[in-house]
């Protein structure tokens, strides 16, 4: 037997990355049953070290057992035996997470117990054959290192928006297909409403061209390490599922919010949309500085205030006390993130059909409180302010205040608010002395979160959002996307908008996509008709 092996070992193949000097590795594929002699040729596999430092091997006889299937990276890097997140380890076979590679590990227990022997690190991303211990390097296993870890060139992340290049389908191993960008996100458990957030802020072309490289993120805190992770994994061609999980990100906004916002509470999308950009421009150093981050980049503006005080002096007038009220007036500016909208009460009787009015406003309504003339009472303070544009932000977010809050309950106003999708004019709320630094005021829709329902509690929270190169809209409610119409979203409860100006949109490979396009109207359809 052992002259036998000395003369397989001397008559093995070599190439031209073996040396001369280095050794064949041979591994004996013997059943239980069979007698532990050589068997021929039929069961010899031949483990190729790929230099004679390191314990890499070329050829594993073990990768024709990973089981793609059951295969997902996207939750939280924890074993599942200690609940430790130290040098853990995803079994191939199964999936599941385990942690270590060294003899007295869960790793290693599982690989004898289970004869599963196919690892990656999920920190390092490099793939190991247990319990042998050593690293397996085949081209095989690329697709499920671009699933773990998918990457972005600068010219890939350049031509995302290019009408050829985006908008292909992709085909996952279960046959469903998806757009990349447009991927539904799992509902953990009533996680809709920083879900929607996600969704939204992610199609902002230069917040998601900043978090897609790893350049950007790596060495920061885990909310913005894992929310870099969630753009790259969304925005991917290479997934297994139609869909992500956002587990890692929503325990990273668990842990940074002090528990605010957790999984399994419904939260309000506007009080986490405010809280999640100022996290992210402190984690990314920012400062008061305008412009010291990409939040304050993409969506700060800046207003002017006219603020009137009140003053109230005590005079006597012979033996009465009679107060005097004077306003002092005063001018400073200031810097937003967003815009709220206040919506006018909604009527409290009912029509001629016992049945209750939903009125209609139009937009530029309701952004009046910013022409410079509207006077707006502070009850907190006692004043009284106005208010006029300065600066507009590149990206625009409008928050149409839905929701009172009084003692009892949070009361729903279901005012449906009219907006046009393209060209939305906002000159008149511009300062005019500041016209020459706003060469654009037109402005586009990107994205529009819409909240159904009759409070936060019971409802759920929906984003309609763009494909900017085709300038198709999908709908996106948690795992189902399908494609939707303008005009239905001009109609929708919005809650929460991201307006794109015109200028960034020019600025694009296909300025084209994005010329004004009328919505057609009930009397237009009955005159083609």
């Amino acid at each position: 037997k052992e002259e036998k092996e000395e003369e397989e070992l001397q008559a093995a193949p070599t190439n031209g990355e073996i040396g001369k000097e280095e050794k064949m590795v041979k591994i004996e594929n013997l059943d239980e049953d069979d007698e532990p002699e050589f068997q021929g040729e039929q069961n010899v596999v031949w483990a190729v070290p790929l230099s004679s430092n390191d314990n890499k091997r070329a050829i594993c006889p073990y990768l024709d057992t990973i089981n793609r299937q059951v295969l997902d990276f996207d939750f939280e890097k924890l074993c599942s035996v200690t609940l430790e997140n130290l040098n853990v380890y995803a079994c191939l076979v199964c999936g599941k997470y385990f942690g270590g590679r060294g003899s007295k590990t869960q790793a290693h227990y599982h690989s004898l117990q289970a004869d599963h022997h196919i690892f990656v690190n999920l920190n390092t991303y490099k793939f190991y054959c247990l319990p042998d211990n050593y690293e397996v390097v085949d081209s095989s296993l690329v697709d499920i290192d671009h699933v773990m870890n998918p990457k972005f060139s600068p010219d890939q992340i350049k031509n995302l928006d290019h009408l050829e290049k985006t908008n292909r389908h992709t085909r996952c191993l279960d046959g469903s297909r998806y757009l990349p960008g447009f991927m539904g996100l799992n509902n953990i458990k009533n996680n809709d409403g920083m879900s929607v957030v996600f969704q939204a802020l992610l199609h902002v072309p230069p917040l998601r061209n900043f978090f897609l490289s790893h350049s950007n993120t790596n060495g920061k805190s885990p909310l913005v390490l894992h929310f870099g992770e969630l753009a790259r994994k969304m925005w991917s061609s290479g997934r297994f599922r139609p869909h992500v999980s956002p587990h890692e990100i929503l325990q990273a906004i668990s842990d940074a919010s002090n528990k605010k916002f957790r999984i399994g509470e419904r939260c309000d999308p506007m009080e986490f949309l405010v809280w999640f950009l100022n996290k992210l421009h402190a984690d990314l150093g920012g400062t008061r500085k305008p412009g010291s981050s990409i939040v304050q980049k993409v969506f700060q503006g800046a207003m002017n205030m006219v603020v009137f005080t009140k003053n109230v002096v005590g005079k006597k007038e012979g033996a009465k006390k009679v107060n005097e009220v004077t306003w002092t007036e005063s001018e400073k500016s200031s810097n937003f993130l967003f815009l709220p909208l206040d919506v006018p009460a909604s009527p409290l009787f009912k029509n001629e059909s016992e049945k209750n009015i939903i009125p209609q406003m139009p937009l530029l309504t309701i952004l009046e409180k910013f022409n410079g003339k509207n006077e707006e009472m502070v009850a907190s303070s006692g004043e009284r302010r106005r208010y006029l544009l300065k600066t507009l932000p590149k990206y625009l977010i409008f928050h149409i205040k839905r929701f009172t809050k009084n003692f009892f309950f949070v009361e729903k106003n279901h005012t449906i608010v009219h907006f046009p999708v393209f060209n939305l004019e906002l000159k008149d709320f511009v300062d005019p002395e500041c016209l020459v630094d706003n060469p654009s005021t037109k402005y586009n829709l990107v994205a529009n979160i819409r909240h159904c329902g009759d409070d936060l509690k019971s409802g759920n929270c929906v984003v309609d959002v763009q494909h900017l190169s085709s300038s198709q809209w999908y709908e996106m409610d948690d795992l189902d996307v399908k494609e939707t119409l303008p005009e239905l979203i001009a109609l929708s409860e919005s809650y929460i908008q991201i307006w794109e100006r015109t200028e960034a949109c020019a600025t694009r490979s296909n300025p084209s996509a994005y010329r004004s396009r009328p919505i057609k109207t009930e009397d237009d359809n009955m005159n083609t008709s």
